[in-house]
């Protein structure tokens, strides 16, 4: 064990300190290979995998648009102090490391959720689902962050839902496109569901633009509009709330013989109107 030997071994490397501009676009080496000359006992203690040596980037040397290179001599010292008394560093066997790092961009991306939510029989949302934050600036090589127009979430789906939830979902990043940065990882997803019910209520409707000359009678007055919403909105909901109206011209134009009832305003928290009749006999008079 006392006799010495040449061998090779490998050593790996870190990429510190890259430019803030740039942004590697390809995975560069992880290891490089060294040879070395020790006694057989020395060799055979030899374990370099913990000793990760730091590549400096922030002096690239570069070969072309977006080719450059770092000299592995500049390294020989640093990897010579790493090793044991008694090993001695006979050279590195590749003299240049070659890096492709491209131009940073960014660019602020809105996120697109990707849930299956179940509700408890007479539970719903009683309001859009907040998504925290609902965009995120990513940055990353400029033609990868072309390809982008949107950030996915993971899938998610919720059962026999009947409360407030909230929920800490991870972005979906491409798969394809492995150099990205993201402001962050992680969206928050909150949702307000409440218990629902129905209610019915008669609106008088508006006919419009009926010409000067012309006086319709209709055989009704009003409809009756079925509805869905929360219960703590039950009370705020009155005729007042809606307005209906009825548009002669769609008639004429269409050659109907009654008027088509249309909903033209309505609270925002009111879901699933039906109304009845849908159709308006009416008669004129000149």
């Amino acid at each position: 064990m006392s006799k010495e030997y040449v061998t090779t071994t490998e050593v790996p490397i870190a990429y510190i300190n890259i430019p803030q501009n740039l942004l590697l676009q390809k995975q560069p080496k992880k290891t490089i290979e060294i040879t070395v000359k020790a006694s057989g006992f020395k060799i055979s203690m030899l374990n370099l995998r913990k000793k990760v040596i730091d590549i400096e980037l922030n002096t690239l040397s570069k070969k072309n648009t977006n080719t450059y290179y770092v000299l592995t001599r500049n390294y020989f010292s640093k990897i010579k102090n790493q090793l044991a008394d008694g090993v001695t560093l006979q050279q590195i066997e590749i003299d240049t490391l070659f890096l492709s790092l491209g131009s940073l961009q960014s660019k602020k991306l809105v996120v697109v959720p990707n849930y299956k939510i179940n509700y408890h029989i007479g539970y719903d949302l009683s309001e859009a689902i907040a998504i925290s934050p609902d965009s995120i600036l990513v940055s990353g090589p400029k033609n990868q962050i072309e390809q982008l127009q949107e950030i996915q979430l993971e899938p998610f789906e919720l059962s026999n839902v009947k409360e407030n939830f909230s929920k800490e979902i991870h972005i979906a990043k491409p798969k394809k496109l492995s150099n990205l940065r993201f402001e962050t990882e992680i969206v928050t997803l909150k949702g307000k569901v409440e218990k629902f019910t129905e209610g019915t209520i008669n609106v008088d409707f508006e006919i419009i633009n009926v010409p000067k000359d012309f006086n319709i009678t209709t055989l009704v007055k009003s409809i009756s509009l079925t509805f869905i919403v929360s219960l703590s909105d039950f009370n705020k909901v009155n005729e007042d709330s809606f307005k209906v109206e009825c548009d002669y011209n769609i008639s004429l134009t269409n050659n109907l013989n009654y008027l088509v009832p249309k909903i033209v305003r309505k609270p925002s928290f009111v879901k699933s109107i039906k109304f009845v009749p849908s159709k308006i006999d009416y008669l004129i008079q000149k």
